[in-house]
């Protein structure tokens, strides 16, 4: 049945049932165009959100109860409890009212605050790639319509039930529905259309891919027939999300034995005493400060025994009364409410950075990281890859000239020259060239140039400026077909937006592009040649190749084109070249090729070899072991794609080298096109010959050498690898291991469904959300959604501000808590004539200072801006966690200051003027002999919540003055105080609101004698203002003698080992984007030298 306000999905008869034109049809779609996105908006408001009823929300009933729970609001109930009993009922009614609003304050804030997670949670739920407009989009699954049409790949979990139109090897592992662990084979070619639906089971319905299923195997496409709850998922009302037990919780005695079901229900009542006291949930900082605040809680109840303890237990009202003080004034009543918010505030900001937190402690663990390793291919480049060379033995080298636009096979030209020879030479003026130092600003540009290119310009002929393509000769037509075929990118003209469109693999596309350059495409191949795909084995990251299998005509041959890493497809040759070049493959012939090869990828460019084979016995009925089907090959070419790196790569690198943050690259590309991409970016030095040889030598290794090493061997380097080349899934895990072993503290990009272990395995794992895997995206913390390298850089500044600020605001709250406790304990020596203690705060009076004028400060130091150096500074350490030596001494003298300078005013207004009068029962009501301690407590209070927001501007930074928080101001101002302190609004508004509360607190009749137990003050106001000012200067004094003597400090970046080894990265590379992306006539112009990120 529909939802409410929805309009029913339902089709002439079940879309299995009906052709892929038909249902096409039916939903008014296109296969190649899918819908438009204001279409797909209608849709959304026709049909409803793709999402099952109950699915995910948050529970309203549970935050409620995490509030009354909370170590906080106990405190408060006790207190109220003992207000009631001593028959205080202004206080304890002004108790319970506090007790009302600080839960339903905080339910609200929490439950809003939840919500905004959750929604940004589901922005890193599964995600499926649609078609709209021609254009490929990443979306969450909750946002496909029917008429959507979506591809789907090995790893992801498809997002509605669809009619597939499109399917290579696919198969699906449903057992979710049907109980099968066997995943299913689809299959297109079987005809339904005389069946019956409930003839047909969910297993059988082989032209069906099913919501929440997962792609084991293959590729395919389908459009979408059923969302929701109208998916077979959502007909069983089934979650994917089950609840997981934890480990030995069963209780049954078959499977663990007599003693089980005690021992599980033990353990239940411990997990549900635990959830509810927030001490098992949550993320490692929110289960530390639950701990602290039972800890606190312990604390008052000591507090309260040693209040008893002095009056020799004799409890009395006014004892009471004073041990009801001491408990509330060791409790930051709002700790945990400004923690979530400024969680929440974290997310926020982290989702404008273009990243999404699946894990809320990743937001504690970003700020830690030490190390970040990263793929290359869309990640530290643009991932829009464009075919420059193409080398065909025998023939020569085709080169791509003028072509800016990855997707236009019309845009730029195409040149043949003869081929490079490698003398020893050659080989020398291209390694010093590639070798050279960047410091040398000055050089003749034309040899610089002919120092880059070796003989390139000899070789290069005069026709490099025509637009005439060359002629397709046999040995090209054959290297086009295999690279257009063994393809699964499409290309297309739309000639309505007049553009060219490109959907796949940035790889794929670049090799289609070219293929298209020649008319030769896939489309055209298949449409007017008559190729007719048989088979297909996909890429394989740990082999590193594809292969498919095509037969033209009805009747013709069957091939094999195979393309994949050199070094991977070269040994599968038997030959080389078609024709009368074709040669065997003997070891001078696979030195050839490989110095071909080195050539293109010390170029910076990314070089694939393309193969086939002729394959007549292959019927297309049974499949074939990948072994038998990759052998025996001819070796029709290579080809050279240049991936430019993005433009704020290299800043982003030089940002993590200052922040003590080291890059390594593990990509799946050649040694030498990795070691180039990644000396532009600034990952490695350009020369490495003023490195110690040790170091130089363990910068770069290929995976093969690095996965040969034992662990010890790995250990004894002197460095980690920045660069893996030919990287295989196993190989980042050994390396994150390694890291580990180090005591390092990394993060790890992945996209594929055998990233998944090592992000698993990361301290931080960091999933794709454009290119990665729903697989990926299930085993990350985070996900980056333009999955740039220079996301991954704001994650860690944002997460260090976040831990900055979580620093900061629990210093705020702990300080006034440690001023109150010093006050009241101490002030159990002030006793009145009938020998009861006369305290120098009230409980309201502290709830007041605790709820209203610490918290609000508290969340403007969660909102604080970065500091001017939090990317100068080294990683924190993560065991120590925010309650850094640093915090907790700052605490302890901050707050014995504060306490000192309320207690002297108490001490100087009772003991100076008041000649010690105490009063009788001061505790309850006024009286003449009370106006003493009524005016002193008065003063206090005013100076009490004085000192807390004042050290909320204090705290804005824990080393610097406030009057200079930040010394590299450009402005020119000579005091930048003001400026500084308004810079944070809600922090400015919320000292000076709470700073001129006091005024109305002191002087409103009723309030201040009844509620407050204080009264209207005159002189005694000098002490107040007085106070403020000596303690800002204790406070200033701490933090000099911090920055003196170098107490607390952060260990500085220069300080690590990397840094004796020579190693800085970011800061000396040459620019060789600019020269790739122009022809070569254009180096002269183009070369372009960068030190330190600026041009020389």
């Amino acid at each position: 049945m529909p939802s409410k306000g929805y309009t029913a999905q339902e089709y002439p008869k079940h879309p299995f049932l009906l052709s892929s034109a038909e249902v096409i049809d039916h939903l008014q779609t296109h296969d190649e165009t899918g819908i438009s996105p204001d279409k797909a908006q209608e849709a959304q408001k026709t049909y409803g959100p793709n999402k099952l009823i109950g699915e995910g929300g948050v529970k309203w009933y549970s935050i409620l109860l995490k509030q009354v729970s909370n170590a906080m609001i106990l405190v408060l109930v006790l207190a109220m409890a003992l207000s009631y009993g001593v028959t205080d009922y202004i206080e304890g009614g002004v108790i319970t009212a506090v007790i009302v609003l600080n839960v339903a304050i905080g339910f609200y804030q929490e439950f809003q605050a939840e919500k905004k997670m959750d929604s940004l949670r589901a922005l890193s739920s599964p995600s499926a790639a649609v078609l709209r407009d021609g254009h490929i989009e990443t979306i969450p699954s909750g946002e496909v319509v029917p008429g959507d049409i979506v591809q789907i790949k090995t790893g992801d979990t498809v997002p509605a039930d669809l009619r597939l139109i499109e399917a290579m090897n696919l198969e699906c592992d449903e057992k979710i529905l049907t109980g099968e662990a066997v995943p299913v084979a689809k299959d297109l070619k079987v005809d339904f259309s005389a069946n019956n639906e409930f003839e047909t089971g969910i297993g059988d319905r082989l032209n069906m891919a099913y919501s929440s299923s997962t792609v084991t195997k293959g590729r395919g496409k389908g459009v979408v027939v059923f969302t929701g709850m109208y998916t077979e998922i959502g007909r069983i009302a089934a979650s994917m999300q089950g609840k997981q037990r934890k480990p030995n919780r069963s209780l049954s005695r078959i499977k663990h034995g007599p003693m089980q079901p005690a021992k599980g229900i033990l353990l239940r009542i411990w997990d549900g005493i635990g959830e509810f006291l927030g001490l098992t949930v949550g993320t490692p900082l929110q289960k530390k400060l639950s701990k602290l605040a039972y800890v606190l809680f312990g604390c008052a109840l000591l507090l309260a025994i040693i209040v008893f303890g002095v009056n020799k237990f004799n409890v009395t009202n006014e004892v009471a009364i004073y041990a009801i003080s001491t408990g509330i004034a060791i409790i930051p009543e709002s700790l945990v409410a400004v923690l979530t918010i400024t969680m929440v505030v974290g997310m926020t900001q982290m989702r404008k950075r273009r990243v999404v937190i699946r894990q809320l402690s990743a937001l504690e663990a970003l700020g830690g990281v030490t190390n970040i390793c990263s793929d290359k291919t869309g990640t530290l480049t643009l991932g829009r890859m464009i075919t420059r060379k193409a080398w065909l033995p025998g023939v020569g080298l085709y080169s791509v000239n003028n072509a800016e636009e990855a997707a236009d096979p019309t845009k730029g030209h195409v040149s043949l020259g003869p081929a490079p020879d490698f003398s020893k030479d050659q080989k020398d003026n291209e390694k010093k060239a590639f070798d050279r130092d960047a410091p040398a600003v000055s050089w003749d540009m034309s040899t610089e140039k002919k120092a880059m290119t070796g003989k390139e310009e000899r070789m290069t002929p005069t026709s490099t400026d025509s637009t005439e393509a060359p002629d397709v000769t046999t040995e090209l037509q054959e290297f086009l077909q295999s690279t257009a075929l063994c393809n699964l990118a499409t290309v297309r003209h739309d000639k309505e937006k007049n553009e060219w469109q490109a959907i796949g693999d940035p790889t794929e596309i670049a090799l289609q592009v070219f293929a298209h350059r020649f008319q030769l495409g896939k489309k055209t191949l298949v449409e007017e040649h008559g190729w007719t795909q048989l088979g297909e084995y996909p890429f394989d990251s740990s082999i590193k190749r594809m292969s498919v299998i095509y037969r033209k005509g009805a009747k013709g041959d069957a091939y094999i084109f195979c393309k994949g890493a050199v070094e991977r497809i070269i040994d599968l040759c038997t030959s080389i070249g078609t024709g009368s070049d074709q040669r065997t493959v003997t070891a001078e012939v696979k030195e050839e090729v490989l110095e071909q090869m080195n050539r293109l990828a010390q170029q910076g460019l990314r070089v694939m070899a393309i193969a086939q084979r002729q394959y007549n016995t292959y019927d297309g009925q049974i499949e074939i072991p990948r072994e038998d089907i990759e052998k025996d090959l001819t070796l029709l070419g290579l080809a050279g794609l240049y991936d430019p790196p993005r433009l704020e790569t290299k800043d982003a690198v030089r940002e993590c080298a200052t922040a003590g943050i080291k890059v390594h690259m593990l990509t799946g590309d050649h040694p030498s096109t990795a070691e180039a991409i990644a000396k532009e970016v600034g990952i490695i030095p350009t020369n490495r010959a003023s490195l110690p040889h040790s170091v130089a030598t363990s910068l770069v290794k290929a995976a093969s050498e690095f996965d040969a090493m034992t662990d010890d061997e790995i250990d004894a380097l002197p460095t980690l690898p920045l660069v893996i080349a030919r990287c295989a899934p196993s190989t980042k895990t050994r390396m994150i291991a390694a890291l580990h072993r180090r005591r390092a503290f990394c993060a790890m990009t992945g996209d594929g469904v055998n990233d998944a272990p090592s992000l698993q395995a990361a301290d931080v794992g960091i999933a794709m959300g454009l290119a990665g895997s729903d697989v990926a995206k299930g085993a990350s913390d985070i996900v980056l959604t333009d999955d740039n390298f220079a996301s991954i850089v704001n994650a860690i500044e944002e997460g260090r501000r976040m831990f900055d600020n979580i620093q900061k605001f629990i210093l705020h709250l702990l300080t006034s808590n440690v001023a109150e406790v010093i006050l009241l304990i101490v002030g159990l020596g002030f006793q009145d004539e009938a020998g009861f203690s006369v305290f120098p705060l009230s409980p309201l009076q502290i709830l007041w200072i605790n709820m209203l004028t610490s918290s609000f400060p508290a969340f403007g130091l969660g909102r604080e801006k970065a500091s001017y150096d939090i990317m100068r500074r080294a990683p924190h350490k993560s065991k120590h966690g925010v309650f850094t030596g640093q915090v907790i001494v700052d605490m302890i003298v901050y707050g014995t200051i504060m306490g000192t300078c309320t207690l002297l005013t108490f001490v100087i207004i009772v003991y100076g003027p008041g000649n010690a009068n105490l009063g009788i029962d001061c505790n309850r009501y006024y009286s003449e002999s009370c106006n003493t301690v009524f005016r002193a407590r008065a003063a206090v209070f005013a100076e009490l919540t004085w000192l807390i927001l004042v050290s909320a501007w204090e705290f804005k930074n824990l080393r610097r003055s406030m009057f200079s928080l930040d010394p590299e101001r450009t402005d020119g101002a000579r005091f930048p105080f003001f400026k500084d302190i308004y810079e944070n609004h809600f922090l400015f508004y919320a000292v000076v609101i709470g700073a001129v509360s006091v005024f109305p607190a002191v002087y409103i009749p009723g309030l201040n004698i009844q509620v407050f137990k204080h009264i209207g003050i005159g002189w005694e106001w000098g002490l107040s203002f007085g106070s403020v000012l000596v303690f800002v200067a204790g406070v200033e004094a701490w933090k000099a003698c911090k920055r003196r003597f170098g107490w607390f400090a952060v260990g500085g970046v220069e300080e690590g080992s990397e840094r004796k080894l020579g190693l800085r990265q970011g800061f000396i590379s040459f620019s060789r984007a600019v020269s790739m992306r122009k022809s070569e006539s254009e180096l002269d112009r183009d070369v372009v030298l960068q030190a330190g990120g600026e041009k020389v």
